[in-house]
This record gives C-alpha cells, structure tokens and sequence, in this order.
C-alpha cells in the first residue's frame, strides 16, 4: 500500500475549506494539520474535517513533522513570506493565485524552492482542468488552425463594502490580481507572452481596482481580456484561430465542456467534467510529481507563473495599482 502524502493547510477561509472536501475524494492523502492566526478557527475547522493537529502560527505548522506539503490559502499578501517560510523548513508547497505581489517575489519564491530541493506550485487550477487540458490539445492539432485572437472576461457582482478584501490594499486587493489572473492565463495557453500590453482601469477609492480591461498584441495576435468586481459582461471565452474558434462557456476558469467551431462547419461539443469542486485535478498534479521525486510540475510550471505575474506587473504600472508594505525581493 502506498505510504498517503500528508497535508497541511494555512488559513479556514472558503477556499481552504473547498480544497480539503476535494482531498477527501483522493484516496492516497491525508489532511493532517491546519494553521491560522486564530487558534479557535483552527480548532473548528480541525473539528469540522476531523484533522489531528490545530496551529495558530505558520511556523508551527511548519515544525509539524507530520506534514508533508502545504497548501497555501491566505490573501495574496500573505503568500510570500509564509512559503519562504515553509520552504525553509523543509516543507512542498502549494500555493493560491495570485501567487504573491509581483514576479520579483516569485522568482525569489521558486529559488528557495530550488535551494531547499522542495516542490513549489502556484494552485491554479485551470491548469490542471481536464476540458482545458483537451482544449489545449486541440489546438496543438490544428484544429482551430492558427490562434489569432482571445477574447475572456471574469466578472463577479456583490455588496463588497470597503473592508472587503477585494477593496482592501493591505490585502493586496482589487480585480486584477483576484479575478484578472483567469482570462490572462487563458491567454497565456493559447498565445504565449506578449509583445506588447496596453491597460485601463476603474479604481476605488481605496486605490484598488474594481474593473480593469487590457489587449495584449502578439506577433500574429491580440488578446482583449476584462475582469471586474462591478458585475459585467458573462464569464466565457473564446480562442479564435484562422481555421475555426474553441468556446468556453459560463465559468471558462473551471469548464466542463468546450465548444469547437470550424469555420463552415456545425459546431461540435467536447465534454470532459472535472472531478468535485474542481480541485482534485491540481491535487493529483502535485501527488504525480511528489511521487516522481519531480521538483516541479508540467501542467503549472514556475515559467508560467512567472510570465503571468510579469504581465500583471505591466498592468499594475499602467493602471497605478501599488500596494502599501509591498514586500521586496529577498
């Protein structure tokens, strides 16, 4: 029988809570400790999902020695430095999007991850999607010919008052960096890095973004993406090619289908659903490469994370999105 690989989670919030019903659905891992500022929120969620061990520090969680990796699911402003941390002890990490502030922090991130010979991957699970996955693969086929153009949106609708950590700056708030990320890295699958970024933005008095619209110019294409906390247009894609152009319905970040459309022909339809909430599929990444001794992974790999934050890092110079206490490389 194979030995189970041992989680630990930082942060009770939503996500976390989501990512440890998911776990449950593998069969080779165990949830073993929680981790948060507050030692009674780690208690309850310890007792919500029958988890051993409760920790009210970061670095306790990372001197549990019945830990093997983390998965990392604070705000983005507190990616960084509790990672480094982590790395630092010994543990593997997976860590939400946005994966920190700026590409600076993740290069850094990923050396400590090197230095220490521990895994390190950005959580985002797009990436790991089995339709995206498909998606991906037709496009190296050729059946869309070549891509020319992608058109994504990620827009949500709420009553975010000003403390809401999408509005608040200490939490390195606003739509880019908690929405923005999706339609960006579908860009990124399907044309690469840009040459050129152009951005505008509506800001919140708070300094933070609440709708930010971008065109990326490649070579032989141009990607418009939007992301907005305001409500806006429906949360799909489309990836056009010379030849045809792949749809993404309602939700392109976490699809189960996608939608083939050859120029001239009938469109086609290509199912393939994703397992729980969705999170399985980067769970499975991350225990394929531990259990291949790989340091790294092949769906997520530490260059596309980077690129990604490079080009949000363009978008945030343009627009004037500055976060106060942003921490600098190491």
């Amino acid at each position: 029988m194979v030995e189970p690989i041992r989680w630990g989670i930082l942060a009770t919030g939503n996500i976390a809570s989501t990512y440890v019903e998911d776990l449950a659905l593998l069969d080779d891992c165990q949830v073993t400790a929680v981790a948060s500022r507050s030692s009674d929120r780690a208690a309850a969620f310890a007792e919500k999902y029958d988890i051993p061990h409760a920790w009210d520090s970061v670095q306790a969680l990372a001197q549990d020695d019945e830990v093997d990796i983390v998965y990392v699911a604070t705000p983005h402003s507190h990616h960084y430095i509790p990672t480094i941390q982590l790395l630092e002890a010994g543990k593997h990490v997976l860590c939400e999007k946005a994966f920190a502030y700026n590409a600076g922090q993740v290069k850094t991130m990923f050396n400590v991850a090197r230095e220490h010979q521990r895994f390190l991957m950005e959580a985002m699970w797009t990436r790991c999607n089995p339709a995206i996955r498909e998606m991906r693969r037709a496009i190296k086929e050729g059946m869309i010919g070549e891509v020319i153009g992608v058109h994504a949106n990620f827009a949500i609708h709420g009553d975010f008052g000003p403390e809401h950590r999408l509005r608040n700056p200490e939490l390195a708030g606003g739509a880019l960096l908690d929405l923005g990320v999706y339609p960006i890295t579908l860009a990124h699958l399907a044309l690469g890095v840009p040459d050129s970024i152009h951005a505008e933005a509506v800001m919140t008095p708070e300094g933070v973004d609440a709708y930010t619209a971008l065109t990326m110019r490649y070579p032989n294409g141009i990607a418009q993406l939007t992301c907005s906390f305001l409500g806006g247009a429906a949360n799909t894609a489309t990836i056009s090619g010379t030849e045809g152009r792949i749809e993404l319905g309602d939700l392109a970040y976490r699809p189960s289908a996608y939608t083939v459309v050859r120029y001239g022909e009938a469109p086609r339809e290509f199912e393939a659903p994703y397992v729980g909430h969705g999170y399985v599929h980067e769970a499975l990444e991350v225990h394929r490469a531990l259990r291949q001794g790989r340091l790294e992974s092949t769906l997520v790999p530490p260059s596309s994370t980077i690129e990604v934050m490079e080009i949000m890092d363009e978008v945030r110079k343009q627009i004037g999105l500055h976060y106060p206490g942003e921490t600098r490389p190491l």
